[in-house]
């Protein structure tokens, strides 16, 4: 049975995305929304460098809807797949309705990744442990733990990180954190840029399938909080975290009656069918009759709008399918559909609303007759 906080928005999401063209063209979401927030980031210490070309990739929390928990994947160093680019990394942001994970990227300038603190260099906006010059890239020993003696390309540059010391993981939402995307930041999102590598693949799923880095074991605190390569979780050098990150592992309750917010549908198939009203009881069959009727015709004209809609967007994912349409693209056309299929719900819930108010009153029940003595 399917956790009752989680839902997969759009399965084949998640596989488009591990099977993502060479050259892709924004941060997309994975394609699942939970309805409680991330732990808070653990605190570690950063491996040593392996080598020079590596790039360093903060751990994060990721979602394995299977286990219906958070599980860490540890912070680790990575062979730049092209000379010149950069990693974004992944991060949680509030979508409305729940938490949505936006995966991380490689390309020339570094995007957006919700304002999140993940330490050695990424404070939240850009990255500040080191640049590419000319085919070498140059680490900056003020946040790296690089050895001189094997890596000779460092400088040191003092980076004054005053404008977020929170462990937050995640953006907006009750407690996020409270950033927006800049210009050039959607601008790298939009620009060419590659998916996560094969050993970044590996490594997730290394993670994953490991019962120590869920958060329900660890309780914040993964034993294998960072590593000096992919997959090397067993290898020297792995390092442990000295802090736990918060935990959340309470349906969070959104609104002011503390009632639990549904679930985030995208799509009209995902919507919950409504309740039908029984009919009412005037004592006057034709009328009952007559209402009955016109709560008919509603509920068969919004199942009709409801199929449209679906019809018309899965003509679109087909579209998408067949012109093989970039992530931004695929994103923008989510986004979209969304909307879409909240303005129908909060079209439909307003004219029922109003049927149930021309609702004629049912008729009181007979007085009891006083017993015979």
């Amino acid at each position: 049975m399917q956790n009752p906080y989680v839902r997969l928005i759009f399965a084949f999401m998640v596989m488009l995305t591990l099977c993502l063209p060479a050259s892709s063209a924004a941060q997309v979401s994975v394609g699942i929304a939970v309805a409680f927030a991330p732990p808070d980031l653990p605190v570690y210490e950063q491996p040593i460098c392996p080598g020079e070309g590596y790039l360093w990739t903060p751990g994060y929390w990721a979602y394995d809807d299977d286990i219906s928990d958070y599980y860490w994947v540890p912070g680790t160093w990575v062979l730049a797949p092209e000379v010149g680019f950069l990693w974004t990394p992944a991060y949680w942001a509030w979508g409305g309705r729940g938490f949505v994970f936006y995966e991380g990227f490689w390309g020339p300038v570094v995007g957006f990744y919700g304002g999140i603190n993940y330490g050695y260099g990424y404070f939240g906006r850009g990255y500040e442990g080191g640049r590419w010059d000319g085919d070498r890239f140059f680490y900056n020993r003020s946040v790296n733990n690089v050895n001189v003696t094997i890596i000779h390309n460092v400088y040191n540059t003092t980076v004054v990180n005053q404008s977020n010391v929170t462990r937050v993981s995640y953006n907006g939402g009750n407690g996020g954190i409270n950033e927006r995307p800049r210009p050039e930041e959607e601008a790298a999102a939009r620009a060419r840029h590659l998916p996560p590598v094969p050993d970044q693949r590996q490594h997730v799923q290394a993670a994953r399938s490991n019962q120590q880095l869920r958060a329900s074991v660890n309780r914040g605190r993964p034993p294998i909080a960072a590593t000096p390569k992919p997959g090397a979780f067993n290898e020297r050098g792995v390092v442990g975290a000295r802090e736990a990150g918060a935990i959340h592992n309470a349906p969070r309750e959104n609104n002011a009656n503390n009632v639990p917010r549904p679930p985030n549908a995208v799509h009209p198939k995902d919507l919950p069918r409504a309740e039908r009203p029984g009919p009412p009881n005037t004592g006057n069959p034709k009328l009952d009759q007559k209402y009955q009727q016109q709560q008919e015709k509603l509920y068969a004209q919004q199942e009709k709008d409801r199929q449209k809609l679906q019809q018309q967007q899965e003509k679109e994912h087909q579209q998408l399918t067949r012109h093989n349409a970039d992530e931004g693209r695929r994103q923008q056309v989510e986004q979209r559909h969304q909307h879409q299929t909240d303005q129908l719900q909060q079209r439909h819930s307003h004219q029922q609303q109003r049927m149930q108010e021309k609702q004629p009153e049912a008729r009181p029940a007979p007085p009891r007759e006083k017993e015979k003595h």
